[in-house]
């Protein structure tokens, strides 16, 4: 008999449409017609077990017990998820070929590697275990998955970074959050301070944020442009550069700070020869944006249609488990494999017939363009997230998942439209000593630009126009394009104007910014030597895991939200301000991430990975052993809080990241 192992019901069921029938539907499982067998799990069915099971002294919670670091790992059923876990471990013993099928990502793999580990399988078939790997739940791409089987031992790696990331998650959780909510007791605070090498740091880049913007103090800046006149009467404007001997009065974003000296240039340059120094016209090109992966889809859900991460999340899992119209939603991937090209025409269609306000877009595709994002080498358990094959049939979509389709499919239709074709201009010019530049940009053919015409609002504005009529006009010449000058013209300069801006604080993290902080987290990295090791590989938390981790903060009463925006609370800022900075901070749980990745890459291992952990964990409980948390003196936890503690305390805990 053979055995296959979904990671939910709904994948199961997928994969059993595709496989003999008639089907006998079973309690936890699905016999087929040639006597074969689909059972699933509902996510994990095994956990981390309790500080309590390896010695019954850690039920209390005391310091001197810190760092609890097991010997041996034990992993515990879930109690809720008992009684499936034992169908699936009957099934694997009468099992000739097992067949893992969970989600392609680390912890799919993980948590079906532990169930078939945990039955006790014997080394030959444990070797024998295949992987099927299913990005799509409908039938033609479920049947062609099943009939590219690999060996499951080909991702032993992937499963080894997830076991790493699970035992790092328990060891750091556990310990951190036992020790500050012990110190947060001594101060009189009687709620769980809960502590996790993602959310904490990411609770940090919110605190930190806060304080600029609470701290900040605006002050203005000054520009300089140069109304500038050529020979047969054509007008545009030119900005000022300020020299290295301006240093003194700009600030590190080299703005003039002082109205005196940008005064003092318009005074210089009006009526004053203006010769061209340096011209330069290219033609360029830019190609479509790739398809999307989670993160950057969650991104612009938010920035689109104001939707946290993870109303796009379950958003997405609703498009994909229940009406089967995407592909797999938590991918970290934006290339397809070159053999899903052959399937573009067909995809078209059925976002045609699924998407009303992309039917002219649709047929204006051309299915025989391939751009940049089929690429092989870019792909290994999943790929971008693409609409499928399949056609809406009766079935309803709530805005939310009609909003999510509708971004999904034009990112896929932008791979079937030419690139956009501009023309960059840029301009030098030296007027009385000083640099002046202008710049433009032409677009000759606007390609896929035409799916997202907002791509390029940023453009420069400098252009080209007749004489104004009006001074009032000539200060707000806007041309379409520079005249056609060449190094060594002269022109006139009618005036300077003198531009006044005020610096700006920055804003407060919305649910878009802050995915794009944990996305590209090396920009809050101090230490240059990591921020040069998360250069390919940064990233806070996981596709899978980031909507979790902010939720997470929202249901602790760290942060709260003020319309769009995200704050701390009081107490999320008492709480970070008590920790030491290297546990507030992105650069130690980011080096981990790039850490883990290199295990699943096969490029480091788990040894590697937790002995310099368990270290540094020795070091940071003792440090919080000599600091009280004294910014939590008068505040009083959320009901909610004092609840989760004393769970906590009952054993019934969830540890997370």
């Amino acid at each position: 008999m053979k055995l296959y192992i979904a990671e939910k019901p709904s994948l199961g069921r997928a994969i059993a449409d595709a496989l003999p029938k008639p089907h006998q539907r079973e309690d936890g499982y699905i016999r087929l017609g040639n006597g074969d067998c689909v059972s699933w799990c509902i996510g994990h069915l095994l956990e981390q077990a309790e500080p309590e099971a390896y010695n019954s002294q850690y039920k209390k919670w005391r310091q001197q017990d810190l760092p609890i670091i097991p010997e041996q790992w034990k992993l515990v059923a879930k109690t809720k998820t008992r009684k499936q876990l034992t169908v699936i471990k009957k099934l694997i013993k009468k099992a000739d070929q097992i067949v893992h099928a969970g989600d392609p990502d680390r912890e799919g793999q993980l948590l079906v590697d532990q169930v078939i580990a945990h039955s006790g399988l014997p080394k030959t078939k444990l070797n024998a275990v295949k992987r099927c790997l299913i990005n799509d739940l409908n039938l033609p791409a479920v049947r062609k998955a099943l009939t590219n089987l690999r060996d499951n031992r080909d991702f032993v790696p992937l499963s080894t970074s997830a076991l790493a990331r699970s035992r790092a998650d328990w060891l750091y959780g556990i310990n951190m959050t036992r020790s500050y909510t012990l110190q947060g007791q001594k101060v009189g605070y009687q709620g769980l301070l809960s502590v996790g090498r993602v959310q904490t740091p990411l609770l940090g880049l919110i605190v930190r944020r806060d304080q600029v913007i609470e701290n900040f103090i605006s002050h203005p800046f000054y520009e300089v442009l140069a109304l500038l006149e050529t020979s047969d009467k054509q007008y545009f404007k030119a900005k000022w550069q300020p020299s290295e001997s301006c240093q003194t009065y700009m600030d590190e974003e080299n703005r003039v700070l002082l109205k005196a000296l940008a005064e003092n240039v318009i005074k210089r340059i009006k009526g004053q020869i203006a010769e061209v120094s340096n011209v330069s016209r290219k033609n360029k090109s830019a190609a479509p944006p790739l398809p999307y992966n989670l993160s950057a889809l969650q991104i612009d859900a938010a920035k689109r249609f104001n939707m946290s991460a993870q109303q796009a999340l379950d958003g997405c899992q609703a498009l994909y488990e229940r009406h089967k119209l995407i592909t797999y939603p938590r991918s970290d991937c934006r290339y397809l494999p070159n053999d899903h090209f052959h399937q573009a025409g067909n995809i078209i269609k059925a976002i045609e017939k699924n998407c009303s306000t992309l039917g002219t877009a649709c047929k204006d595709a051309n299915p025989d363009l391939k751009s940049k994002a089929w690429n092989n080498n870019k792909v290994d358990a999943h790929h971008a997230i693409i609409p499928t094959e399949k056609s809406l049939s009766g079935q309803r979509l709530s805005q939310q998942e009609k909003q999510l389709y509708e971004l999904i499919s034009r990112q896929y239709l932008c791979q079937f439209y030419p690139k956009q074709q501009y023309r960059e201009e840029h301009i030098e010019l030296s007027i009385a000593g000083g640099r002046f530049v202008a710049k433009s940009k032409q677009i000759s053919d606007e390609g896929w630009t035409v799916l997202s015409k907002s791509a390029f609002k940023s453009a420069f504005k400098s252009a080209l126009k007749k004489e104004p009529s009006s001074t009032k006009q000539q200060d707000n010449a806007t041309p379409l394009q520079l005249p056609p000058l060449t190094k060594g013209d002269k022109l006139h300069c009618v005036k300077g104007e003198l531009i006044e801006k005020q610096t700006q604080a920055p804003k407060h993290f919305t649910d878009a910014s802050l995915l794009a902080a944990m996305t590209g987290i090396s920009r809050f990295v101090k230490d240059p030597d990591i921020r040069k090791v998360l250069k390919e590989t940064d990233g806070l938390g996981t596709e899978a895991t980031r909507a979790g981790i902010i939720e997470l903060l929202f249901k602790r009463d760290y942060i709260t939200r003020s319309g769009k925006l995200i704050k701390a609370t009081a107490t999320g800022k008492a709480l970070i301000l008590s920790l030491p900075e290297s546990a507030t901070r992105a650069d130690m749980t980011a080096l981990w991430e790039a850490e883990l990745a290199a295990i699943s890459k096969r490029e480091s291992n788990y040894e590697a990975f937790m002995k310099p952990l368990t270290t540094s964990l020795q070091g940071l409980i003792e440090q919080s052993a000599t600091a009280l948390p004294t910014g939590l003196k008068d505040l009083k936890p959320s009901p909610k809080m004092i609840k989760k503690r004393s769970k906590r305390r009952k054993g019934k805990r969830n540890y997370s990241a």
